[in-house]
């Protein structure tokens, strides 16, 4: 103790040199608990699809190893055997089968043991394909009114542990009207405002008793209007391409996990019905100043532009997708509208470079997040084993294809793993099987891997 100090001074000082050793051990400790997995490489591939597709709108993989697809432009349901080399269809639009697919987009959904169920809004009807791949029965959607959202990759609907539908509601579109116009003439119609967010919902089959299950922040889209001298009208929307939105998952235990997006972690809805909150999940947060906001808006604004000329206009009547997300996987990050609607990157309501694209301009780049989302919309795919697979908007340059986060039951990051690029994950199998889809310009083949 120097003599000029006195003994409360050296107390104070001994008091704060505690604290500050504390403080550091703290943050170090956490720091520790907070380390992200080293990235590790998927399994290799087994087995791989002679027949191609345009876009898969959902797989549902059964327990001996074969394969239903749906296959959304090809307007078709089709099973693969195990080496994914014959298949038979199952469902399409001509007459090949006795089984329609109808005329807009259909959904695949898991159902009871190696039964499915696919969605078909256009017949308000479930056809239940059996383990052979007959389709056995015909049962109505419980409620015609959710028709378009059982069927469609939006809805993203499952089933829960108790044999209840849950799905995703399609927003509610506000009509306010145009303004009233001077010279007495009819009111110019205004578009409808569209919502940032959108109601998780549950149905019992029996009762058709509908409940709320939770509610995930969507993207933002701003839609205007004009009209020209000759009365006609065109419509534009401004879009976010890096929202910071919610997603969702059904396990295979029927636990519902809702990924948020704002501080990354799960809520999660459990078999039960209680509900319970994870801890957040380590991520590299990156920080985007001005100058990377100006640079990343003319980024996307280039690709777009890009893919203008390189993409040929969808044939009459395919569903339309978005790149990046949860889509074919390899391209541009760019998220537009719904984003790519389901696990094989098609969905209505996205924007599409082709023939038919809705007319879209993005947001100022003052008004994009300050930090980097750790996802896009339908990222998310639940595996066999209780896992959520997350994939990531990469934040800083990694060699190589995507990489998805791992999380299991209890919210924790258990590991990273990257699979080969210019592929998506579209679903999962028994046995530690994943399965791919593999995009190769305009067509694409279903490849089967391992988990390790």
């Amino acid at each position: 103790m120097n003599r000029n100090e006195s003994p409360s001074t050296h107390r104070v000082m001994r008091n704060s040199l505690r604290i500050t050793t504390i403080a550091l051990l703290t943050v170090a400790t956490t720091a520790g608990a907070q380390q992200r997995p080293a990235i590790r490489q998927l399994g290799a591939v087994v087995a791989k699809s002679a027949e191609t597709f345009a876009s898969v709108g959902g797989i549902r993989a059964l327990s001996n190893g074969s394969l239903l697809v749906n296959d959304i432009p090809g307007r078709r349901v089709v099973m693969f055997d195990p080496t994914l080399g014959k298949f038979t269809v199952i469902a399409d639009s001509t007459s090949a089968t006795a089984n329609a697919y109808g005329g807009r987009v259909g959904w695949l959904v898991a159902y009871r043991g190696d039964s499915s169920l696919f969605i078909d809004p256009t017949s308000v009807s479930m056809l239940v394909i059996d383990p052979s791949g007959k389709v056995a029965r015909v049962m109505a959607i419980p409620r015609a009114e959710d028709a378009n959202a059982l069927g469609s990759p939006i809805g993203n609907t499952a089933f829960d542990a108790s044999g209840r539908l849950v799905y995703r509601a399609l927003p509610r579109f506000i009509f306010n009207g145009g303004p009233r116009r001077t010279d007495g003439g009819a009111p110019v119609f205004a578009p409808p405002a569209i919502p940032d967010s959108a109601l998780i919902l549950r149905v019992d089959l029996a009762s058709r008793k509908v409940d709320t299950v939770g509610y995930i922040r969507t993207p933002k889209i701003k839609m205007e209007m004009k009209q020209d001298d000759k009365g006609n009208m065109s419509m534009t929307s401004t879009v976010n391409p890096l929202p910071v939105i919610d997603d969702w998952a059904v396990l295979a235990d029927g636990t519902i996990a809702i990924v948020r997006g704002s501080d990354y972690h799960v809520d999660w809805v459990k078999t039960d019905g209680s509900k319970v909150a994870s801890t957040k999940i380590p991520f590299d947060w990156q920080r985007m100043t001005d100058e990377d906001k100006i640079a990343f808006i003319d980024s996307v604004k280039a690709a777009r532009e890009r893919l203008l000329a390189s993409t040929p206009a969808p044939a009459a009547g395919a569903a339309q997708g978005a790149p990046g997300g949860g889509g074919a996987g390899g391209g541009p990050q760019i998220q537009i509208f719904g984003g790519p609607g389901g696990p094989g990157g098609g969905g209505p309501g996205a924007a599409r470079p082709g023939g038919g694209a809705p007319q879209f301009n993005f947001i100022p780049a003052s008004e994009l997040p300050d930090y980097k989302p750790p996802f896009l919309a339908n990222s998310t795919r639940p595996d066999s084993d209780g896992n959520l697979w997350i994939r990531t908007i990469p934040t800083s340059a990694v060699a190589g294809g995507p990489v998805y986060d791992v999380i299991n039951k209890k919210g924790e990051l258990v590991e990273r793993v990257q699979i080969p690029v210019g592929r998506s994950i579209v679903g999962f199998g028994a046995g530690g099987a994943v399965y791919l889809l593999n995009r190769d310009g305009a067509t694409a083949t279903i490849e089967k891997a391992s988990v390790r």
